[in-house]
């Protein structure tokens, strides 16, 4: 089985998604600071990754195990904004979220990662037991609909939503498949076979989250809602349209599964085709001043908008009033300069589709 990091790298029950309260109490903030006696700056985000298996067992790797373990809330999860990596060298009770476990902005799955590296490298009870308790987290968050919100437990008002904004659903997933395909050996098989079920609903889950314009499958919005499928708003500059940027990750994900179906084929030849279809050509941006600018340039490589009107298919720029404008220029600077509005996020799908239809004989579109 293929298992790629997603570049967004590079969400519990229908009901609780329209207000019911968890049953569970909020975590409470983790408060232990462990000493710092080396620079391990470099192990922090994905550097850890980059280490060979042996570094997993010494001590350099014990010692930034026991910061990514002070991070961790007693739910078993990880806070957002911290992502769990960086070093404790702040505290993180500022935050209106510090005490609250999440899934956004890699929250919890990184994390999650590291844990089983070093479980399986050393064996350590301490470490599984971090590990299982992630895990349990992960499985139980997953609401009847099949997809995650963004926060759980005790998600409120838009982190109620099904959640591919910022990678974090496909996130969930692409772990889920690693930890059931057998990555880390000391999970026992109860849980192996809990990840291989919910990966099962959470496809089921996209697949019917595809959004329909006109009778033909387009791509995904941001968030959708979980008793309706349909896009959903969230923040007041994120309207409920079709969106370039997740929808990459969710093709890719996609087309990384083990011989897919006629749905999931479906799926993605519609995706690819409506990426291609709203490609932007003529533009590039320029960053200057805290501001964004749109110039033209006919030799500028292809763009695309974050969002997507579905009635008419042009992009939709959305400043924090929550009124859509047809240009970038038309909403505060404030948020065209804090925001990604343009990419070229679909480019790595496309490269992915090409090795795809080779690999299961399929006719790529146009």
């Amino acid at each position: 089985m293929s298992i790629r990091m997603s570049a967004f790298a590079i969400l519990w029950c229908a009901a609780a998604a329209f207000g019911q309260t968890a049953t569970s109490a909020p975590a409470s903030a983790p408060t232990s600071k462990p000493a710092k006696t080396r620079d391990m700056s470099r192990f922090s985000g994905d550097g850890w990754a980059k280490m060979p298996p042996e570094w997993f067992r010494s001590d350099e790797a014990a010692e930034f195990a026991e910061n990514v373990l002070s991070w961790q809330l007693p739910d078993g999860g990880w806070p957002k904004n911290i992502r769990g990596m960086q070093l404790r060298d702040k505290d993180i009770e500022t935050s209106p979220d510090s005490g609250r476990s999440s899934f956004d902005n890699s929250a919890t799955i990184p994390q999650l990662r590291f844990m089983g590296h070093i479980a399986q490298a050393t064996g350590k009870q301490q470490y599984k037991d971090s590990f299982f308790k992630g895990l349990d987290l992960v499985l139980a968050a997953q609401m009847p609909c099949g997809g995650w919100p963004q926060v759980y437990p005790d998600p409120r008002g838009y982190q109620r939503l099904i959640t591919y904004n910022d990678g974090a659903m496909i996130n969930i997933m692409m772990f889920l498949r690693e930890v059931a395909a057998g990555k880390f050996a000391f999970v026992d098989a109860g849980r192996v076979a809990k990840a291989k079920t919910a990966i099962d609903r959470g496809l089921e889950c996209i697949l019917k989250t595809q959004v329909v314009v006109n009778g033909r499958l387009t791509v995904w919005g941001q968030q959708h809602d979980p008793d309706t499928f349909a896009p959903a708003k969230a923040r007041a500059f994120e309207l409920p349209y079709l969106t370039a940027a997740e929808s990459t990750g969710v093709v890719n994900y996609l087309m990384d599964l083990d011989n897919p179906s006629p749905q999931v084929r479906q799926a993605v030849h519609a995706a690819i085709a409506w990426m291609k279809q709203s490609q932007l050509n003529g533009i590039r941006t320029v960053r200057q001043n805290r501001d964004v600018v749109v110039v033209q340039d006919p030799n500028a490589e292809p763009l695309w908008a974050r969002f997507y009107d579905q009635a008419t298919g042009k992009p939709v720029f959305v400043g924090r009033d929550s009124q859509p404008k047809s240009t970038l220029a038309e909403i505060e600077r404030e948020r065209r300069g804090g925001y990604a509005w343009y990419g070229r996020w679909p480019t790595e799908a496309f490269n992915h589709y090409e090795k795809w239809c080779a690999k299961y004989g399929e006719q790529a579109v146009k």
